[in-house]
């Protein structure tokens, strides 16, 4: 009977070693994708920053609207030069909402 339960008992811990040597190599190649994921971000352009270059993947660069703050794709921007500035819009509605709001504090008496 002693030898079954001493048997019992190395097959758990064996089991138990080896579950958590598994675990720790998994985290272990986590780990090391992680890395790598960032190296090509830093290498390739990082897409939560508009400077940079086009992500890995090809996407586009985004910019925010300068009246509502939305963040938009650069190929649907409506440029325009409002008090010496250079602003770009969503759409020519905003645009046009956004040159309203500066005109009409200079019409008030």
């Amino acid at each position: 009977m002693r030898f079954l339960f001493w048997l019992a008992l190395i097959g758990l811990v064996y089991f138990a070693i080896r579950s958590k040597l598994k675990a720790a190599q998994r985290n272990m190649q986590r780990r090391e994708a992680a890395q790598q994921a960032a190296q090509q971000a830093a290498q390739y352009g990082n897409p939560a920053n508009p400077s940079s270059p086009a992500s890995i993947t090809g996407g586009e660069t985004m910019i925010v609207c300068s009246h509502c703050s939305v963040y938009f794709p650069a190929s649907e921007a409506v440029r325009a030069t409002i008090a010496g500035k250079e602003l770009v819009f969503c759409s020519t509605q905003h645009h046009q909402q956004h040159a309203q709001q500066q005109a009409a504090p200079d019409s008030a008496p």
